[in-house]
């Protein structure tokens, strides 16, 4: 039999039966719907995880934090606090920062500290709780911070602000019901920093300092969002204002260093060696294969959860197939009176069934694609601040594979019975009533 006179004959016979044959394929649509429904939300997450992650890391930046849980040091950098020494933290000394400067493909190495009490910045009547951050450089540009407005210099008695930082004053003294007041316009003013420390008889000590605001970054959803970074020195006292005694880092190490590579793609290797050392190294490019990874386990669960309506789809078919078998018996003898071989009479109920499935499968990629549209749709609606939200995104390859899979479904649940029709004999199927 010629393979479009088959064709034509296996929709001919499905069109005969139009109500067993879309009731049949409903499973299957539901099936593939999921499938295609879910894995799409899980890409979506992925990529708006990740394109969220790139757009607001500086992908030659490695951030360098102190060691824990060793059990002996030993070489250059390796210093241990008395302090730290019980609870097993491997300091980042100067020393360290030299050994950091030593490896391959390093351009820059940066300390960074963090204020050691609690922080108010005062803009008029209004308020706003601060993280205060230290970079031991001159100009934060080398972080590739987006800048608002400004410049991202910072010079001793000046500052540069995050960009969700500089929106979130309020007044203190508002009363219930107020509207929130409108946020000061920061860039070139002065504002008051209220630094607050606690001695060890409980007694609350304070101390104002006025700084100039010369940037305001915007806001890229990461820590620069809510941080004022300050000079490095102003802060270093700060922190001995806090303390009571003076800073020696050798002794006391660095909160945090920022290593910068050459190029992107030497960070992986900076990171293993620093990791080497004793310290603990953290690359975006390791971030997101985590993220990678996780959700692939997602699309592979997401996928399982949609598979098992196909499975249910697929015992549908199976039975479809089979009463429809029953009823064509003395077809089937006929066919082969006339001339039909097994593989033809195969071929004819493997191509229903596979039928059913692609009809099937075109209609659940139609709806899992129209599901994930409305679904962006209304997550988008649902933001207040109308950004994007978690979002499914359909892969070029995901309706194709599904239409696929559903056919091959199909194919597979009709494979019995169809094995079934091939094996009768012509005389006892013409005798069948």
């Amino acid at each position: 039999m010629k393979f479009f006179d088959l064709l034509a004959l296996i929709f001919d016979n499905l069109g005969r039966r139009k109500g067993r044959v879309a009731l049949t394929a409903i499973g299957v649509v539901i099936g593939t719907a999921s499938v295609v429904l879910l894995i799409s939300l899980a890409t979506g997450l992925q990529q708006s995880a990740t394109s969220q992650l790139w757009g607001i890391s500086d992908l030659s930046r490695i951030d360098v934090y102190p060691g824990y849980n060793f059990d002996s040091m030993g070489g250059r950098g390796m210093v241990v606090s008395s302090d730290s020494a019980s609870s097993g933290v491997q300091l980042i000394t100067p020393q360290t920062l030299d050994d950091f400067r030593s490896i391959d493909h390093v351009t820059e190495v940066i300390p960074r500290i963090s204020f050691n009490g609690s922080s108010v910045l005062k803009s008029g009547r209004l308020e706003n709780y601060v993280w205060i951050q230290g970079m031991d450089t001159p100009d934060l540009s080398i972080f590739q911070y987006p800048v608002a407005e400004g410049v991202t210099t910072v010079e001793r008695g000046t500052a540069v602000i995050g960009g969700w930082a500089a929106t979130q004053f309020y007044d203190p003294k508002q009363r219930p019901g107020q509207d929130p007041p409108d946020q000061p316009e920061l860039l070139d003013q002065q504002v008051k920093l209220v630094l607050t420390k606690w001695t060890n008889d409980g007694t609350t000590v304070t101390k104002t300092i006025t700084l100039k605001i010369v940037g305001v970054l915007e806001q890229a959803q990461g820590e620069q969002d809510s941080a004022l970074y300050v000079n490095f020195d102003d802060l270093k006292a700060w922190n001995e204002w806090v303390t009571g005694q003076r800073i020696n880092f050798s002794k006391t190490g660095y909160d945090q260093v920022a290593v910068r590579a050459d190029s992107p793609e030497n960070v992986v290797e900076i990171a293993d060696q620093i990791n080497e050392m004793g310290y603990q190294a953290s690359t975006p490019q390791s971030t997101v294969e985590s993220i990678n990874s996780f959700f692939v386990v997602l699309q592979i669960v997401f996928g399982g959860i949609g598979a098992i309506s196909l499975l249910v789809a697929a015992i549908g078919i199976a039975n479809t197939m089979t009463m429809a078998i029953l009823e064509r018996t003395r077809e089937i003898g006929l066919m082969k009176a006339i001339g039909a071989t097994n593989r033809d009479v195969l071929s004819i109920f493997l191509g229903e069934s596979a039928g059913i499935g692609f009809v099937g499968g075109i209609g659940g990629v139609l709806l899992g694609w129209g599901g994930s549209y409305v679904f962006n749709i209304v997550a988008t609606t649902m933001m207040s601040d109308g950004g994007t939200s978690l979002a499914a995104s359909t892969p070029v390859w995901l309706p194709a594979f599904a239409l696929v899979f559903a056919t091959l479904v199909g194919l597979l649940s009709g494979l019995y019975p169809s094995l079934r029709a091939a094996s009768l004999v012509p005389v006892n199927a013409l005798k069948y009533e």
